[in-house]
């Protein structure tokens, strides 16, 4: 590396640049950290070697970038103009990654001394604001960030989502893309159109019908990708659609579209809202072949004061039908056959392995099946430490257990989840099409669930599917039904229940 640094800034002084040269190889812990993260070769990890090259003008950045490539050939993709497109965090420097002399990559960042306190210590580190002083546009950039922040916080419902907001919305990879004036709008990887739409101004997200990305019409899951020419297509008049608070239709990704969406629903009127969210909650239930659902118990665990409170939420955006129906999954345990009624898993499906059972305060110990009682899922169990082979898991009746007068090595165990899949008849309407019956398959396909029979029906231009889907859970099923029924020509799409 320092050998690295010398060459540099011979290079650099030859051309008449002052820079301060820092170089430093990546650790072997943070190389481990960026393979698992992005999932990649130790090949495609371009920064093992970083160089940092401080200068002290904006126009030295761009003179120090041209004098690296004009020795050592750049990466295709691998730089990134932070100065000209800073990122939403205010973060700015050049990035490139260069093959150098050894035939290794090597990666260069280029940057004042300003942005490299503002990276070093955060976005408060040049701030400069005194009465009387000269307006400091940039200052009052940052300033209205994070009052922004502080506004968007206030229509959050806890901490954790706040968090999660901030991971999502601030501090993961970003995507540019072009208005049509040609102003470059910066959001999240995997952000829609309708996010693009939110980010450009409240009114046009609200209003958004349509998209075009580089002159062609898109849908609006549509991922945008860096580069891409985004129009947005809007109503006179209107507001969002209660679609897109779905979260398995993926047409909205930002937490602050999310929020304006939710707060454009709490302004409509109090009793549409109500009567808006009860119309969802029996459409869900009905089609998941939910009954018999105790709402007055719903609305408590949900910390509402009414049923009416929480058909209100429902309705407004606040309490997404998804959570609610993870919470049927996990919640409603004494009334299992109104959640999904189904035939027993295989005994092959139920049958204990290592990792269907949790020993208490210890995570990742071998386990293994006593061969004396050979206890089942359902069996109260104790666990053995044994000498070398991790525990041994007896029913707690085992004559061998009753026996050991070495009690100390005895542990608490319980049976773990057992992942099982249930067979659930699910029937789809729709107008019949060419392709119809593929894009079905490949959506279930996809969606990484089995179908294990299908029948197939066609009367004057109708055509119903008759499936049975091996699924995990309740929410997997209103996931890929709410999917199903978002596919061209289909009318609904449910579970059927028996009789």
């Amino acid at each position: 590396m320092e050998e690295i640094k010398t060459k540099l800034l011979g290079y650099l002084n030859q051309a008449g640049i002052q820079a301060d040269i820092t170089a430093r190889p990546k650790h072997i812990y943070s190389i481990y950290k960026k393979m698992s993260r992005k999932g990649i070769s130790f090949d495609q990890v371009y920064d093992v070697r970083g160089v940092r090259i401080i200068v002290p003008d904006i126009p030295s950045c761009y003179s120090a970038l041209g004098v690296i490539h004009t020795h050592w050939r750049p990466i295709p993709g691998e730089f990134d103009d932070y100065i000209a497109v800073p990122k939403d965090n205010f973060y700015r420097s050049l990035h490139t990654s260069v093959v150098y002399n050894d035939g290794k990559t090597l990666e260069i960042q280029i940057r004042t001394t300003e942005m490299n306190q503002s990276a070093e210590y955060g976005i408060a580190a040049h701030w400069r604001y005194k009465e009387g002083s000269s307006r400091d546009e940039d200052y009052e950039r940052r300033i209205l960030w994070l009052r922004s922040l502080m506004e968007w916080k206030q229509d959050v419902e806890d901490a954790r989502e706040f968090l999660d907001s901030m991971k999502t919305d601030v501090f993961q990879e970003r995507v540019y893309v072009f208005t049509p004036k040609g102003d470059i709008i910066d959001l999240p990887a995997g952000s829609t159109p309708i996010d693009f739409a939110y980010s450009v101004h409240t009114d046009i997200g609200h209003r958004c019908r349509g998209a075009k990305v580089n002159g062609k019409l898109v849908t609006l899951d549509y991922v945008l990708k860096t580069g891409d020419k985004v129009e947005i297509l809007t109503a006179k008049r209107g507001g969002p659609s209660r679609d897109w608070m779905n979260a398995n239709l993926g047409l909205v990704k930002t937490q602050r579209a999310k929020t304006k969406i939710r707060r454009w629903f709490k302004k409509q009127a109090l009793e549409q809202n109500i009567s808006q969210g009860k119309s969802i909650l029996d459409r869900e239930l009905k089609r998941l072949g939910v009954t018999d659902v105790n709402l007055d118990r719903l609305s408590r665990e949900f910390e509402f004061r009414s049923i009416d409170d929480l058909f209100e939420a429902i309705g407004c955006g606040d309490l997404p039908i998804g959570k609610l129906v993870n919470h049927l999954t996990l919640g409603d345990k004494e009334s299992e056959e109104g959640i999904i009624t189904v035939a027993k898993p295989s005994s092959e499906a139920l049958k204990p392995t290592m990792d269907t059972v949790a020993v208490l305060g210890l995570k990742g110990l071998l386990t293994t099946n006593a061969r004396c009682c050979n206890p089942a899922p359902g069996d109260l169990i104790i666990g053995y430490i044994t000498r070398g082979r991790g525990a041994t898991i007896h029913r707690q009746d085992c004559p061998n257990i009753l026996r050991i007068k070495d009690r100390e090595r005895l542990v608490q165990v319980s049976w773990g989840e057992v992942k099982s899949t249930y067979p659930v008849p699910v029937r789809i309407k729709a107008y019949d099409r060419s392709g119809l019956m593929k894009d079905i398959s490949t959506l279930i396909t996809d969606e990484g669930v089995n179908m294990a029979s299908i029948n197939v029906e066609t009367s004057h231009n109708l055509a119903i599917f008759d499936l049975t889907l091996e699924v995990h859970d309740i929410a997997e099923l209103s996931k890929i039904l709410d999917r199903l029924e978002n596919l061209p020509n289909v009318i609904e799409a449910k579970r059927v229940r028996p009789g």
